[in-house]
């Protein structure tokens, strides 16, 4: 079932792509410029169609998003039918629409995981209490410590704990992260059977838990341990009825906000990175490095997390696919220069002075732009493949 949820996530994840680009590529026609390729994702090209409408459809190999090629796209074109013939009106239309039609999409997805039974992925998080009901908790099993009770007995990563029981006793329900380790510790140092549920099949391993001595003593060391040796947290469904519409607004907003203040982290890591670089401090610079690091992901990253998403149920993966495309939204209105927001600024900008850009600083800003995204692009996927792999 997971793999069947993986391979579903990856597709809508495409779709997303898809989505965004139709938002150009109808805003255009509509506007009267003429399309001449519509690309998922990013050149070397591995197969083209050209369609009765006279533009091509080509799937491409570089999985970084996709593109609407239209006629004339520098701004200094005048051609009928041309991007620079058109008016400033129908050229904010065309490069915002991929930006709208990311929001609708993921108000509909989250709308709709609201209604099936939202995960609860943040404290806080945005529900309408009158029409709020919890249909699920659970304890799931998170990082493993190598050489741990746990990893002797084959516990993994999203296993659901149920119960601990000691032999000749009943089975002490696990409820809540929070409850567990005072369930661990209660049993230190015994052998107990932990039933969990892997893949929709109950399980029962037996293991003996570390000792309050080892625990202990292992508090003083830079490697402290636990009873069982696990990170617990909670898996919450929270489902709503009239509300999920209003609940969908508002975790956007959260999200949003998570968005930028992770954006902020970004940046401040990355200018303490280059200031340790100039300055030769290394500790600032290794925290900068780590800082940024851990705000971004890449390709590889968005795999692992559909990946993982897909063995705690449909409701997870369709709300990480939701946060991925009100994600492409805000990245795509900043102004980042090669992506929708860059081109948007830019062109308001020279607009608001009077000076539009000619044809070749129009492409060397572009360029440039699309440079350095490819250059962070592959940087990502290098920290990617350490940080999971």
């Amino acid at each position: 079932m997971s793999v069947l949820l993986l391979v579903i996530g990856l597709i809508l994840f495409i779709g997303l792509v898809v989505i965004h680009e139709f938002g150009h590529f109808i805003m255009a026609r509509r506007g009267g410029v003429e399309v001449e390729e519509f690309g998922i994702f990013f050149p070397p090209r591995l197969y083209k169609h050209k369609t009765k409408g006279g533009w091509n459809f080509t799937i491409n190999l570089l999985p970084l998003g996709g593109f609407v090629k239209l006629k004339g796209e520098h701004d200094s074109d005048t051609e009928p039918g041309s991007f620079g013939a058109a008016s400033l009106w129908v050229k904010t239309k065309i490069m915002g629409a991929g930006v709208v039609m990311n929001l609708l999409t993921a108000f509909v997805l989250l709308t709709i995981v609201a209604l099936l039974g939202m995960p609860k992925l943040i404290d806080n998080q945005y529900t309408v209490a009158k029409d709020t009901a919890v249909t699920k908790q659970e304890v799931l099993v998170g990082y493993v410590e190598p050489g741990s009770p746990a990893a002797k007995a084959g516990l993994k990563a999203a296993d659901n704990l149920r119960a601990l029981q000691l032999p000749g006793y009943s089975p002490v329900g696990v409820t809540s992260s929070k409850t567990l380790p005072a369930i661990t510790k209660s049993f230190a140092g015994k052998t107990v059977y932990v039933f969990y549920e892997r893949g929709g099949q109950d399980n029962k391993a037996t293991l003996t838990l570390n000792s309050a001595k080892v625990v202990e003593a292992s508090k003083k060391t830079a490697h402290p341990v636990g009873y069982l040796g696990i990170s617990p947290s909670d898996f919450v469904l929270q489902k709503s009825t009239w509300s999920a519409p209003i609940v969908a607004l508002g975790f956007s907003a959260q999200i949003t906000a998570l968005t930028f203040q992770g954006l902020g982290h970004a940046l401040a890591g990355l200018g303490s990175l280059l200031a340790g670089a100039v300055t030769g401090n290394t500790a600032a610079r290794q925290h900068g490095q780590q800082t940024a690091s851990s705000q971004v992901s890449g390709p590889v990253g968005i795999f692992v997390i559909l990946q993982s998403g897909s063995a705690l149920g449909y409701q997870y993966m369709l709300l990480i696919i939701g946060i991925i495309s009100l994600t492409l939204a805000i990245m795509n209105i900043l102004p980042i220069p090669a992506l929708d927001g860059g081109r948007l600024w830019i062109t308001l900008a020279a607009r608001a002075l009077k000076r539009p850009l000619s044809a070749r600083t129009e492409e060397l800003v572009n360029v440039i732009g699309f440079v350095l995204l490819i250059s962070l692009v592959i940087a990502i996927t290098f920290v990617d493949v350490h940080r999971f792999f």
